[in-house]
């Protein structure tokens, strides 16, 4: 690698390959050999931005949940529009894409890396936490409009939402599911709980 590339450049760089390595290979393949050789440069390059294969893992999460951010966002700017089973279908779709859940992967195989986490998300599985999270705010917002019950429970729905999608998805070697086949499992999910038509009432200053 040229030397005086700038820092931003190498991250990005090695958390690519790193992706790419994931797909390809799987987290039992993922080594820091495998990762500099992935991105075509010495062995030394990564050790010498981060103390050790942990940490820089540790990043590569870290990166992916500042990603979801945007994802969070739309989600709930979608609130009192479509239907709510529609919304998070369409959301967990998005959320679920290969590299996020060979990355999910990852984390529940490498104990250290669970250890360099628990700072930022000290209960449950990196990534999933912090969707289920995204979801319960969505499924607090339509709640708020009326197209929720008004007992529902948000955060178990979330939680209970994500684990049951997550298995839709977690055949690395499978085909993807397809969008009628989470729908289905979201609806399933809310039934009884949500407006999962479009034809329910909604509270005053709801979108239509």
């Amino acid at each position: 690698m040229p030397t005086g590339v700038a820092m931003r450049d190498v991250r990005r760089q090695l958390f690519a390959a790193t992706e790419r390595v994931l797909l390809r290979d799987g987290p039992n393949a993922l080594t820091s050999r495998a990762v500099t050789a992935e991105a075509g440069c010495a062995k030394g390059v990564l050790h010498r931005h981060f103390a050790d294969f942990d940490e820089f893992l540790a990043e590569l999460v870290q990166d992916r949940i500042a990603r979801m951010d945007g994802q969070a966002a739309a989600l709930r700017g979608s609130a009192g529009t479509g239907t709510v089973a529609g919304n998070l279908s369409a959301a967990l779709t998005a959320l679920f894409e290969p590299v996020a859940v060979a990355i999910v992967a990852l984390v529940t195989s490498r104990d250290g890396l669970r250890a360099r986490l628990r700072t930022a998300t000290p209960a449950g599985v990196p990534v999933l936490t912090e969707a289920a999270a995204a979801l319960a705010a969505y499924l607090g917002d339509e709640r708020a409009l009326g197209r929720v019950a008004a007992d529902a429970d948000v955060r178990t729905l979330a939680s209970t939402l994500i684990g049951a999608v997550h298995l839709l998805f977690a055949d690395r070697e499978g085909p993807l599911p397809e969008q009628a086949a989470v729908h289905k499992v979201v609806t399933a999910v809310l039934a009884g709980t949500a407006d999962t038509t479009g034809t329910a009432g909604t509270a005053p200053g709801s979108r239509p």
